[in-house]
Order: structure tokens, then sequence, then C-alpha cells
């Protein structure tokens, strides 16, 4: 199951669940997004990881499912720093927080190249259903 929570905007629920769909596949695992907005993000990120600033995307595992809080705002800028469309900037952060939940991480070099080459995969996949 997969259940968005939509605390600042409108959203395509659709587009949201399609993209965690690519990565989790047909693994039996629950799956709530919510979208904030930055004050709630920072709060989240200074709380859960003492970081006092804004993010784009937060994972939080608990045994078989997670919960997920994207940051729209910041999605947006992040996009236009890095001359990406909004919605692949999305998809990107998305996918990069369901590894996180399915147990990928970026800890070490070497995590980081094995979960980079998921996310690329998980992107193009997503782009070819596009």
């Amino acid at each position: 199951m997969i259940e968005i929570n939509n605390l600042i905007s409108r959203a395509d629920y659709g587009f949201l669940k399609k993209v965690a769909k690519i990565v989790l596949n047909k693994k039996k695992f629950d799956l709530s997004i919510a979208l904030v907005n930055p004050g709630k993000i920072k709060e989240l990120n200074r709380r859960y990881r003492k970081q006092n600033k804004v993010t784009d995307v937060l994972s939080f595992i608990y045994d078989d499912s997670g919960e997920i809080a994207i940051c729209l705002k910041q999605v947006k800028e992040n996009a236009k720093k890095f001359g990406l469309p909004f919605k692949t900037e999305l998809a990107k952060v998305l996918i990069h927080s369901v590894l996180h939940l399915t147990g990928y991480d970026h800890k070490s070099q070497k995590q980081a190249k094995i979960m980079e080459k998921r996310e690329n995969h998980y992107l193009n996949l997503w782009l070819k259903r596009k």
C-alpha cells in the first residue's frame, strides 16, 4: 500500500505512486509519503538527523513499512540548480528515498556507487514508461 499525505499543495498522486512502485516492484511494503513545507522538513531534519537546515527528502523505516517526507519547494529549487525538469528531480529524490527504505545506503564510497547505479536504473525505467 502506498499512502500520500499532502500537507501543502496539490500534487500528482498517480505520479508519486508510479515512481515508488517501480522501485518497490512487488515487495510487500507499506509506504507513506508526506509532502511538507520547508519549515516542517527543517524541523524533522533537526529532530532526527541533528541537521538544522531544509533538505529535499527524508526517509524513516519501520520494519515492513516506511515514511518519506518530501519538501516540494526544495525539490523545485534543486531542479533549477541542476537544470532538470521538476518531475525528473522529484522522481530522483523519491527513488533515492525508497532505496534507503529498502536497505541501500551511501555511507561508504562503494555503497554510494551501488546506490547511484540503482537510482539511475530506476530513473531510466521511469523515463521509459513516462
